[in-house]
């Protein structure tokens, strides 16, 4: 496979709690004393690094919902896509006096003063969507990486031996979950050394910066074959460009399992294959991993909240009303 570039463009008031227990913080090899809820409502505050994407608002519903169904309190933080907001966030729910912290960072690594200021406080942290190197309980989510090989593969299958050329827009730049995408894309159309692989600019995650892009980029590359988006937003954009100037020819290939995108695949035989992410599930079981933590129970390091791949075999069966697609 040949690879080518386009374009690359303190300390807060400790919680209301019932028992301190000591114990250490994963990842560091100080001990803090813990805040420990034995009884009644957990105080959870949410970080959210933004919601200007449709699987982060779904996710931010889905963590408040099962929160406020187990009877305990929910607070959330919309940090809009920047880490000093999210930290300053951060520092405000534990002034709060919150019991435990779900973060999806911004940056992981430009979270580490808020990470810093839990663990001082003795208020434990899960992270959701994206992981932490170092201070975090656990991390729920998916692997990304493995989500992109699903789809390098769809691709490398669908383009076959003659292979050709395929443009890659990104979401986020210096993102974990784009770096993932990224490299377990490329792995997975590693299988045909015909293709191609171009990188396209970052755009957000967002469609209308995916329309923007796509229109550029399909004007400066007549001869591609597919366009691999990293998640669905953004591949619904780039179809639309490809809708509007008559290329039925060119594939489509996302991620996230976005309910729109499904039903495309569906009834259709451009937009190829989707990954499933589904964010309900991922948001339940952050608040589920969440309130265990801070009952004092142990729990992995990981949970693993599952993909499987859609295409236009299994895309009629998971069709519904809800914004994305959960697995059967």
């Amino acid at each position: 496979m040949r690879f080518t570039r386009a374009s690359k463009m303190a300390l807060g008031a400790a919680a209301v709690m019932a028992v301190v227990a000591a114990c250490s913080v994963p990842g560091d090899n100080t001990t803090e004393s813990v805040t420990t809820v034995t009884d009644g409502p957990v105080k959870i505050g949410f970080s959210q690094a933004t919601q200007r994407s449709p699987f982060y608002v779904a996710l931010t519903d889905a963590a408040k919902a099962e929160a406020q169904a187990q009877g305990n309190e929910f607070f959330h933080a919309d940090a809009n896509g920047d880490v000093t907001k999210q930290n300053n966030d951060v520092q405000d729910l534990i002034t709060r006096g919150v019991n435990v912290l779900v973060i999806n960072p911004v940056d992981p690594k430009g979270v580490t003063p808020s990470l810093a200021a839990a663990q001082a406080a003795g208020i434990k942290v899960i992270t959701v969507d994206r992981p932490v190197e170092k201070g975090a309980a656990s991390f729920v989510g998916r692997d990304n990486k493995a989500m992109g090989e699903l789809v390098g593969r769809a691709a490398a299958e669908t383009l076959g031996p003659t292979g050709g050329k395929i443009i890659q827009i990104q979401g986020d730049a210096g993102g974990a979950v784009a770096r993932d995408r990224r490299d377990g894309f490329l792995a997975g159309v590693s299988a045909q050394p015909a293709i191609t692989v171009v990188d396209g600019p970052y755009c957000d995650y967002t469609r209308s910066k995916a329309v923007t892009a796509m229109q550029d980029l399909l004007q400066a590359n007549p001869d591609l074959k597919a366009v691999y988006a990293q998640n669905d937003d953004m591949a619904l954009g780039a179809l639309q460009v490809l809708t509007e100037n008559h290329r039925a020819d060119v594939k489509v290939f996302g991620v996230d399992g976005l309910m729109e995108a499904v039903r495309v695949i569906a009834n259709g035989d451009q937009y190829v294959a989707t990954a499933l992410n589904d964010p309900e599930s991922e948001g339940k079981l952050a608040i589920q991993t969440a309130v265990k933590v801070a009952r004092g129970e142990s729990v992995p390091e990981f949970v693993d909240a599952g993909t499987s791949l859609v295409n236009k075999s299994n895309a009629p069966t998971l069709e519904g009303e809800s914004t994305f697609a959960a697995g059967k």
